[in-house]
């Protein structure tokens, strides 16, 4: 079939539609995340967890907590390669399955140790999946909405939260140990669901092109960017932007954490160190321990759960206005608005658990609830949006890597710390965790580039890193059988002043039947249940079978 004979479909879900189900499904994976943080807030303060592990002391609680984060930054740091030889899509599968392994460990646990066996393996399915979520996500979106869809991803780990808190307060009802075994037991159900529904999305399209898989490729590229239709000028233009600067990266030759470290170190310091203060920011202090600190104020038992629950909205709402402005009033404006209010709340804290007034109880709550939302508006989804943004695609899973093994490393420090600094030190916690917000304020400002609405390929030109190597014999021979025409896609670089070309595919329709095939998510679901038996019987790059024609030809 010519380019011209009429539009070729992927029947189902595709374009705008497709990517925002993609973007909120695979947010069950920070989902995960969030919840895990939360799950044990509530826990810790019940008088049947108390009872049933002995009444442990703030050093046991702490580390039980933050043992979760040890294998958080295991996997963390080893996933950047896990995902680049087995695929996004697997690597989001198999964290899955291993936070299942944790959760059921956990809710059946019978003693202290097989808890913090659970909560190690529960943080190696968690340090997978948020490592590996953020840059799926920034792989599938289009620039001019790449970072509401980041913060719709981090709306979904606030949600999971809520969601642990709400589940810590309703099940402190139960008068027995499934009080604290259930909300455990939710991992698993919420694990499992996300495990069963990878098979269900698409790999990412920049991984596909990066490892030759390039039929795919120009097929989830349309079913992306150029609804459905495999010639449509939109679709072909992204693969030829993404494959050639596929090919131009292949000119650095070994992709290694040492030349990541030497070629791009301002690109490695930005994506580690909005980590490192996102946690630093005291945010984990509220997170983990917020019933700790609304006992703190004068809020006990139940009523602690409660506060925290009803923070929890506040908190999630915070992290919808962020979904409309990040792309208009870009990443440093964000980062720096919010760390200017966490400043002045987190002081606020401090105070009124100083003096200790009547009203301290009410305006501790009040000021955690605005440095929650501040936090939920700014420094929650920005330093997940920046890595994957601003590494190039040879090393940018490796570079997410090392940024969320910071997160996993900054996050059991604050874990692990937080119960014994709150009783030495007391309310001079919040001033420390101040002092970072504004360390965080003016690093962003002084080092921080704006990135909004800026294409991946197109992050050489702000960092000045671009490379300069010129075409070596291997990469032009690679390059001859996918080149034709005479310009390139790329201004700054040609190779042999041709252009990288699509492959041409021949449809058919992938059921058999010519315009037939059902639409809708039905449909599209029916068609990846296909793909995912067909990739398990295919060798080699795993084809696509051909898709269909739309006869009315309705894009």
């Amino acid at each position: 079939m010519a380019p011209g004979d009429g539009p070729s479909r992927m029947h189902g879900l595709h374009g705008k539609k497709l990517i925002y189900f993609l973007s909120i499904f695979v947010s069950l994976g920070v989902f995960l995340f969030g919840y895990d943080q939360g799950v044990m807030s509530g826990i810790i303060t019940g008088p049947h967890f108390k009872d049933y592990f002995n009444h442990p002391g703030a050093a046991e609680i702490g580390t039980m907590v933050a043992i979760l984060e040890v294998g958080a930054f295991i996997a963390s740091l080893s996933v950047g390669r896990i995902g680049d030889v087995l695929g996004r899509r697997k690597t989001i599968f198999y964290g899955a399955v291993i936070f299942v392994v944790g959760g059921a460990c956990q809710a059946f646990a019978t003693g202290m140790p097989m808890m913090m066996v659970g909560r190690i393996i529960a943080g190696l399915g968690v340090g997978a999946l948020s490592t590996i979520v953020p840059v799926y996500q920034s792989e599938i979106s289009p620039p001019h909405n790449r970072g509401k869809l980041a913060c719709i991803e981090f709306s979904g780990n606030i949600f999971g939260y809520m969601t642990s808190v709400w589940m810590d307060y309703f099940s402190s009802y139960i008068e027995s140990d499934w009080s604290w075994r259930l909300p455990l037991l939710m991992q698993v159900v919420m694990g499992g669901l996300l495990a069963v529904g990878s098979f269900l999305i698409v790999e990412s399209p920049r991984w596909l092109l990066d490892n030759d898989h390039d039929e795919e490729g120009i097929v989830v590229i349309a079913n992306l960017y150029g609804m459905g239709d495999i010639h449509s000028v939109k679709a072909r233009d992204e693969y030829r932007e993404i494959k050639m600067n596929v090919l131009m990266q292949r000119q650095e030759g070994e992709r290694s954490y040492r030349d990541m470290f030497r070629r791009y170190y301002k690109r490695v310091f930005i994506a580690m160190s909005a980590q490192a203060l996102a946690q630093l920011n005291g945010i984990n202090v509220i997170s983990y321990y917020a019933p700790l600190v609304f006992e703190q104020a004068g809020w006990v038992g139940r009523d602690a759960i409660l506060m925290t629950g009803i923070n929890g909205i506040t908190y999630l709402a915070s992290t919808v206005p962020p979904w409309y402005v990040v792309d208009r009033l870009g990443r440093r404006f964000i980062l720096l608005s919010g760390a200017l209010a966490m400043i002045v709340s987190l002081s606020a804290i401090s105070y009124f658990i100083y003096i200790d007034i009547e009203l301290s109880a009410t305006l501790v709550v009040v000021f955690v609830i605005i440095y929650n939302a501040a936090f939920g508006y700014s420094w929650g989804p920005i330093p997940w949006l920046y890595p994957p943004e601003i590494l190039p695609l040879s090393i940018r899973a490796k570079g997410a890597s090392l940024s969320t093994a910071t997160n996993w490393a900054f996050n059991w420090l604050v874990g692990e710390m937080t119960p014994i600094l709150q009783e030495t030190i007391k309310w001079r916690l919040y001033l420390l965790h101040a002092f970072f917000c504004a360390v965080s304020f003016v690093v962003v400002y002084f080092i921080y580039p704006e990135t909004a609405n800026v294409r991946l390929e197109d992050m050489n030109s702000i960092f000045g890193d671009a490379t300069t190597a010129a075409p070596t014999p291997a990469t032009l021979a690679e390059a001859e059988s996918l080149f034709s025409g005479n310009r390139s896609p790329v201004s700054s670089f040609r190779l042999g002043d041709e252009d990288v070309q699509p492959p041409n595919l021949s449809l058919q329709a992938a059921d058999g039947k010519d315009g037939n095939a059902s639409e809708g998510l039905g449909g599209w679901i029916g068609n990846m249940m296909k793909r995912g038996k067909r990739e398990g019987s295919a060798s080699g790059s795993g084809r696509y079978r051909q898709v269909g024609q739309d006869e009315d030809g309705d894009q």
